[in-house]
């Protein structure tokens, strides 16, 4: 059977210390490794740091969506419920049937349709704060639109402070794109969610709930250590020797050098644990139960789902389900998450539009084609219906229409 030597937190030695004599620990300096020695114990154990990922777009990126199914999940949900959503023009309040920015809006570009253009813009902005889009005319009006990762894209500031410009690196080429339209070709458009202390860039969701993200991963990296080493608490090796003399400093070397290379790992599972004389075996660890090992994953799952937006019952996170059923948190992740996003988003790209065509034009979502806000579409409707002391013209206004 194997036996690891490894405590998994220093909170265990430290409780074992309480035990002993005063004076019976010694620690030799400051390394990663500690070594404490009694006439009658040897503890060796590894001394952890705490480990925190990088907040930028390509450390989001990595630990967050490419390895935690909360971050993948949450930001997959926000991004197909939003880009799935049908786009209208406006011209003041007429509704055009037809416009160029609609039909770019449906096809961006050869490689990519409509919701793929809109779901990747979407996660960019949810995973950096930030996301741009390039606008390509060939002599004349805007023939495609495409996206620029953000890690690649770095503003460039005037005297002012405005930005004049933006940088796009790739490997060792850098393409300079103006901010603003020049009539030849229209300007960088700049999607940002609000920084407190940022001029120019966004503030990520993720990196509110960094903590949280390191934790949740944590969780699931000692699960798995755990596994690997044959689901066994580690412990301590207790040294009775007759002569009542310590383990020399070579003799600790040895012993903690074989106990690495023939009994760590998941290859050494199972395999027993030879002791020479005067060593015995006492497994030490901290129950997950007294770790709050399970609570603290769910919370911080929590944590990651709440910066976010969306309701954790809708990703299966159990605990804290406020809602009372998952119509209601269903409803409540469009109304308060899906919504305002593509609010947002369409009034930069009405301005940008309007920029690039010389025109006044008003993008907005069409929300009656939301399958999350049917319950409140027929609410309203039942309303304006019942409204005797409107006339129809009046009714059609009321839910979106222009008056026929």
């Amino acid at each position: 059977m194997k036996m690891p030597f490894r405590l998994p937190r220093r909170a265990a030695a430290e409780r074992l210390a309480t035990a002993m004599p005063a004076g019976s620990l010694r620690e030799p300096g400051r390394g990663s490794e500690r070594k404490a020695q009694t006439a009658g114990l040897a503890i060796l154990s590894g001394e952890g740091a705490a480990h925190w990922s990088g907040r930028s777009y390509a450390a989001l990126a990595r630990a967050g969506m490419m390895r935690n199914p909360v971050v993948y999940r949450s930001i997959r949900m926000i991004a197909e419920a939003a880009a799935s959503v049908p786009w209208l023009a406006y011209d003041g309040e007429q509704e055009l049937s037809a416009h160029p920015a609609l039909t770019l809006m449906a096809r961006p570009n050869p490689r990519m349709a409509g919701p793929d253009f809109l779901e990747a813009l979407f996660g960019h902005l949810l995973l950096s704060g930030n996301a741009y889009v390039e606008g390509l005319s060939v002599a004349g009006p805007v023939r495609e639109l495409h996206l620029l990762r953000p890690d690649r894209v770095s503003v460039v500031a005037g005297a002012d402070g405005w930005p004049l410009a933006y940088d796009y690196r790739v490997g060792g080429m850098v393409r300079r794109l103006p901010a603003l339209g020049d009539g030849e070709r229209p300007g960088l458009l700049h999607l940002t969610l609000f920084h407190p202390l940022d001029d120019h860039g966004g503030f990520p969701p993720l990196a509110a709930a960094g903590a949280a993200l390191d934790l949740h991963n944590a969780a699931a990296n000692w699960n798995k250590a755990l596994l690997d080493n044959s689901a066994r608490p580690s412990g301590a090796l207790v040294y009775q020797p007759k002569d009542g003399g310590n383990l020399s400093p070579d003799q600790y070397e040895r012993l903690r050098a074989e106990l690495e290379s023939g009994y760590s790992g998941a290859v050494n599972a199972g395999r027993p644990l030879l002791l020479e004389g005067g060593l015995d075996w006492k497994a030490m660890g901290l129950s997950p139960k007294d770790m709050d090992f399970i609570e603290a994953k769910n919370a911080a799952a929590r944590d990651i789902a709440l910066a976010f937006g969306v309701p954790p019952m809708l990703i299966g996170i159990p605990g804290d389900n406020t809602f009372a059923n998952y119509q209601e948190a269903h409803r409540a992740f469009y109304r308060l998450t899906v919504v305002p996003l593509l609010t947002r988003t369409a009034a930069r790209f009405s301005h940008w539009f309007s920029e690039v065509y010389d025109e006044a034009l008003t993008l907005r979502a069409d929300l009656d084609q939301v399958p999350g806000l049917a319950a409140e579409r027929d609410a309203l409707w039942a309303r304006v219906g019942a409204a005797d002391f409107l006339s129809d013209a009046e009714k059609r206004q009321a839910v979106g229409y222009a008056p026929g």
